[in-house]
């Protein structure tokens, strides 16, 4: 297992020259999307689920309002920093104002851009190139407002400026780039550009890779790509779930498994996980774990073994978005969690639950588990349920996926 990229820095301090009209009284990535969520909430709650929990604000213009919305914004398990630069020094001096927090690994995102992409298979990617930087970039019908990127074999070689040279169908820069901390050392005075004056040097020397990728990508750098993101945002939030139950379908259940030496992924397992990832579903684990209620390990044992389970995917370049949990069961020993609750399946409450916390597309979403109280379950929330009975967990999930499947639907 390689060491799992927890931290992104977000790019948050540019002016918005072409939006002057309403960034002179705020950052670009606060301007509102819909009902009070920012574009920035969009990038922040996107990083989050993908399990990058250490979550710095690289602010500038404005830097104050960026403090004062999240300062004491609750994210769960995500700690938020903001850092705000005294005076405007690019890219690369926002990075130098960092320098003593910044991990060995991070990944760095333009605040301004949302590329609806797999960010955990690129992180395991650039772990396993161990580059110093790698950059996403998407297919565009015409480069010309971007500039486009030239690529031979994984190494980008060429940046074409915005112009004619560009035009036309390319590859571009998507605003999302792996670094290592040690990209700071090749700041050679302030202000500095990292896009201008340190990728161009890193291609030359073809120490600079680069990952063509899908998906929905958008900046909000003129007037009519925010109303296009304003439109377009809140629907691509609202993603379908795949709802999976944990020992039997992630892991052969042995029987209250609650350690890494206990746990054996079921064949199959981590490349479904992954495959749900890169087609946008959200990936969300519903577990009964009646062990704590018998007292055979506690919730910090379960806790640890979901951590480690996460870092396991993250090396596959996958991740779960929430894993939710019953400790109750009616004969329990341990007197707490003595009680029929109706999280505890075969009673929906763990699914409704997450229907409730996250925006979620119930009608294109489903269930896998592999006891009939997982599709009662599935059955209660209102959701099709497809009773997993052992093989290859790929090849069950693309069954279910094509609808080919027969188990308890809805």
């Amino acid at each position: 297992m390689t060491a799992t990229i927890h931290q992104v820095c977000i790019l948050v301090g540019g002016k918005g020259a072409r939006l002057s009209s309403i960034s002179r009284s705020i950052p670009k990535p606060l301007f509102d999307i819909v009902d009070g969520v920012t574009f920035l909430d969009f990038l922040i709650e996107e990083v989050t689920r993908q399990g990058f929990d250490d979550i710095i604000l690289l602010a500038g213009h404005l830097g104050h309002l960026v403090q004062e919305r999240y300062r004491d914004r609750s994210l769960g398990p995500s700690r938020v920093r903001v850092l705000i630069e005294p005076e405007p020094r690019g890219t690369g001096g926002a990075l130098l104002s960092a320098r003593e927090i910044l991990s060995s690994r991070f990944l760095l995102l333009n605040g301004d851009s949302f590329f609806d992409t797999n960010l955990r298979a690129l992180a395991a990617q650039a772990v396993r190139a161990d580059c110093e930087a790698l950059l996403a970039l998407r297919w565009v019908d015409d480069a010309s407002r971007y500039g486009a990127v030239d690529m031979e074999g994984d190494r980008i070689v060429r940046f074409r400026e915005k112009d004619d040279q560009s035009s036309g169908p390319a590859l571009i820069n998507a605003g999302a780039y792996f670094l290592a901390s040690t990209i700071v050392d090749r700041i050679p005075s302030l202000p500095c550009s990292i896009e201008t004056q340190i990728f161009p040097g890193l291609a030359a020397d073809r120490k600079l890779y680069g990952s063509p990728r899908g998906g929905y990508f958008i900046d909000i750098g003129l007037p009519e790509t925010l109303e296009q993101a304003r439109r377009e945002l809140p629907a691509l939030r609202r993603r379908p779930a795949v709802f999976l139950d944990r020992d039997g379908v992630i892991n052969v259940d042995h029987g209250y498994v609650h350690r890494p030496d206990q746990f054996e992924w079921v064949p199959g397992a981590q490349s479904a996980v992954r495959l749900l990832n890169d087609l946008g579903y959200r990936v969300i684990v519903v577990t009964n774990q009646a062990g704590v209620a018998h007292g055979y390990y506690d919730e910090e044992q379960m806790h640890t073994l979901h951590i480690w389970l996460k870092d396991c995917l993250a090396s596959d370049g996958a991740f779960i978005d929430a894993f939710y949990h019953c400790f109750y069961h009616p004969d329990a020993s341990v007197e707490r969690f003595r009680a029929v609750h109706g999280d505890r399946k075969p009673n929906p409450g763990m699914i409704l639950r997450a229907l409730s916390d996250n925006p979620i597309d119930r009608r294109r979403s489903f269930l896998i588990g592999d006891k009939q109280s997982d599709i009662e379950a599935a059955r209660g929330a209102g959701i099709p349920g497809f009773l997993f009975t052992g093989g290859n967990l790929i090849e069950f999930v693309e069954r279910c996926l094509a609808g080919s499947e027969t188990g308890a639907g809805v």
